[in-house]
């Protein structure tokens, strides 16, 4: 049985990842409108009413703006620890009980043959957390909005087949940008976002001989861009004696335009 995956849409306007496989169908966030959401479900050939459920990650609006809406339209089940559940829930309006589900950190949930293990990151919100997703022997690997990759998360997440992986921000172009200066350094501390020279170097640790792909996610629409990244994630690999192309492969994301349908 195998599992495919499409990054719907990646960055700072909103986030969306879809995951399934023969049984089920998930998405992790719905940071878009409704209708966006259901624009870009179009694009994979997928229909929303097939989905199993949502996962949300934390609260920030970027990942939960159409959590509320798609719940209440398709009666999805929505999957979250009980702080974001706190968090979120004046946000995203009336959830029925019966659609609630509180899915702790660092636990595993099992359906059918798909299992999703849920870690903590270092992010400013309640209590922020991803998703490694496994079937069978594969392994999928999502992981944006965090300060830093800490060794306790690089030892969940290694040596997967792929990843989805921050890659925020040139840290040069954010010191040179009109941001004001707490919003600075927010994004550079523990509990904001990782730029592409640290990502790259997270890259290097966890990355096994089964590694296939990263995808680069989260990219700030004011201080990076595609190409600067994945130049930026290249060079410091090369820097570790990983190039691009023999270990594994780099591939864009997008803030409206979902990547391939890929099986892993």
């Amino acid at each position: 049985m195998s599992m495919h995956f499409s990054v719907l849409a990646s960055g700072s306007t909103g986030n969306a990842i879809y995951v399934e496989n023969e049984e089920h169908s998930f998405l992790v966030d719905a940071g878009l409108s409704g209708k966006q959401m259901e624009g870009l479900f179009q694009k994979i050939d997928r229909n929303m009413k097939d989905l199993s459920g949502i996962f949300v990650t934390h609260e920030h609006s970027d990942h939960i703006k159409g959590v509320g809406i798609l719940a209440r339209k398709y009666g999805l089940p929505i999957y979250a620890n009980e702080k974001t559940w706190s968090a979120m829930s004046p946000l995203i309006g009336k959830i029925e009980t019966e659609q609630k589900f509180v899915f702790g950190m660092e636990t595993v949930k099992s359906f059918g043959s798909l299992s999703i293990e849920s870690f903590g990151v270092s992010h400013d919100a309640a209590e922020p957390m991803f998703y490694v997703f496994h079937q069978g022997d594969k392994k999928l690997v999502l992981v944006t909005d965090t300060g830093y990759v800490s060794d306790r998360m690089k030892g969940i997440i290694s040596n997967a087949d792929s990843y989805v992986f921050e890659s925020n921000h040139d840290v040069d172009m954010l010191r040179m940008c009109r941001y004001p200066w707490n919003i600075k350094r927010r994004i550079l501390s523990d509990v904001g976002h990782v730029s592409n020279e640290d990502a790259a170097i997270a890259m290097s640790e966890v990355a096994g001989d089964r590694t296939k792909s990263f995808y680069l996610a989260h990219l700030s629409k004011d201080n990076n861009m595609k190409d600067l990244a994945r130049m930026s994630v290249a060079q410091t690999l090369e820097s570790r004696g990983i190039i691009i192309g023999e270990s594994f492969e780099l591939y864009d994301t997008d803030p409206q335009n979902p990547t391939e349908l890929v099986a892993i």
